[in-house]
């Protein structure tokens, strides 16, 4: 086993509303010219980039690149739906852990429009097709968006198998309120009460109302990862290692189920968590803080038992006694997460590692949890993938 992969320097832009945004060329150098400065390297000490991005042409991560530095390196362009941060930064630690170099970028960001998310594919069969199929199948409700049929009809599915309500996920949305208030890089920062959410407008009768979804937004995030040996020769800050790290992709009960909460990514979240802990021996009950994937509220409540976080059909008594948050057991999305922050496709998995990297240095400031010294984070895309990685302070 080689040595540990360090996370050297984060940087990340505020997250803007679509149409409140600059480019994304803009956006993204910036993100990088602060993590640069962060780690305290030039960029020609980076040997290898990995780009996310979903909405643009090809190559988009050269044009962002080219803005802070033209040295010839590799830069590898990355799509994978909602995880393509987490996994640009899966491609860039196995780089780093293989030998192949000793310092690689993570990038990502996302030019986004107002809006549910389209596909401008049109003349070709969709990606989505087998997943479009069975959701009509499994929920109807053709009116509906279909992103929230999905994540609706999840949530929909564990109300259904463990008695979980609106209520619960109405104590998610105003959970990531409260922590948003803190984060001064959070779009989103007026704190909820969990009456507010179920007064907004309700978009799914008995199933989702607006707060419950997190908002398409602009912006950028990025991370320098450097070896072990590269670190301590050049002096750099090695307070945080990544320990372990999983990306999953469907198995066949994704539709062998006919359950939405499979066709979201359950098993392949649970899977990916489970992978993690058998690579470093660390146990779930380990964990001091974790940023997870709550692209809706419902996305939130069952990724606590895909994770491990409690059992499964527990989710309510989790949420109840207060353990998803500051003073109970695991303190989750402290950044306010994607229903605060919204949701900046490619952006999204690194802005998770910013806000972990940040919990890990003890430099968080008001979102700081105290004495977090193991960290973990989950990015999910459909289509589909998953990617988890936990981290801890050296």
């Amino acid at each position: 086993m080689t040595s540990d992969v360090l996370v050297a320097g984060v940087g990340m832009t505020k997250f803007a509303k679509p149409g409140q945004n600059a480019p994304y060329t803009e956006m993204g150098a910036a993100a990088l010219r602060d993590a640069l400065a962060d780690a305290g390297l030039p960029y020609d000490a980076v040997q290898q980039a990995y780009a996310g991005y979903v909405y643009g042409d090809s190559t988009c991560g050269q044009a962002v690149l080219y803005k802070v530095g033209m040295t010839g390196i590799p830069v590898m362009n990355v799509n994978n739906n909602c995880s393509t941060g987490s996994t640009a930064l899966f491609m860039a630690r196995q780089a780093v852990q293989s030998g192949a170099v000793d310092v690689a970028l993570a990038l990502g960001f996302e030019h986004m429009q107002p809006g549910a998310l389209t596909s401008h594919w049109d003349d070709r069969p969709s990606p989505f097709d087998a997943f479009d199929a069975e959701t009509d199948d499994l929920v109807g409700h053709p009116e509906i968006p279909l992103a929230l049929r999905y994540f609706g009809g999840a949530g929909k599915s564990h109300m259904e198998k463990h008695g979980s309500s609106l209520t619960d996920l109405a104590r998610i949305r105003a959970k990531a309120s409260r922590h948003a208030v803190n984060n001064p890089l959070a779009l989103f920062r007026q704190e909820l009460s969990p009456q507010d959410v179920l007064d907004s407008p309700m978009i799914w009768e008995g199933v989702m109302t607006r707060l419950m979804a997190c908002p398409p937004t602009c912006g950028a995030a990025a991370a320098i990862v450097v070896s072990e040996d590269y670190a301590k020769k050049h002096g750099l800050n090695q307070a945080v290692r990544i320990k372990g790290q999983a990306m999953t992709t469907d198995y066949a009960s994704t539709f062998e189920a006919h359950d939405m909460m499979q066709l979201v990514g359950y098993d392949m979240t649970a899977a990916a968590a489970k992978q993690v802990q058998e690579q470093t021996g660390i146990s779930i009950d380990d964990v001091d803080v974790v940023e997870l994937h709550d692209c809706f509220a419902h996305n939130e409540m069952i990724t606590y038992e895909g994770l491990g976080l409690c059992p499964e059909g527990g989710a309510s008594k989790f949420i109840a006694d207060g353990d998803n948050t500051y003073g109970g057991k695991y303190v989750t999305n402290p950044s306010g997460g994607l229903l605060s922050k919204g949701h900046p496709l490619g952006a999204t998995g690194l802005a998770q590692c910013y806000e972990l990297t940040r919990q890990l240095r003890g430099t968080a400031g008001p979102t700081q949890v105290a004495g977090a010294r193991t960290a973990l984070q989950h990015n999910l895309g459909l289509g589909g993938a998953c990617v988890i990685t936990l981290y801890q302070a050296a």
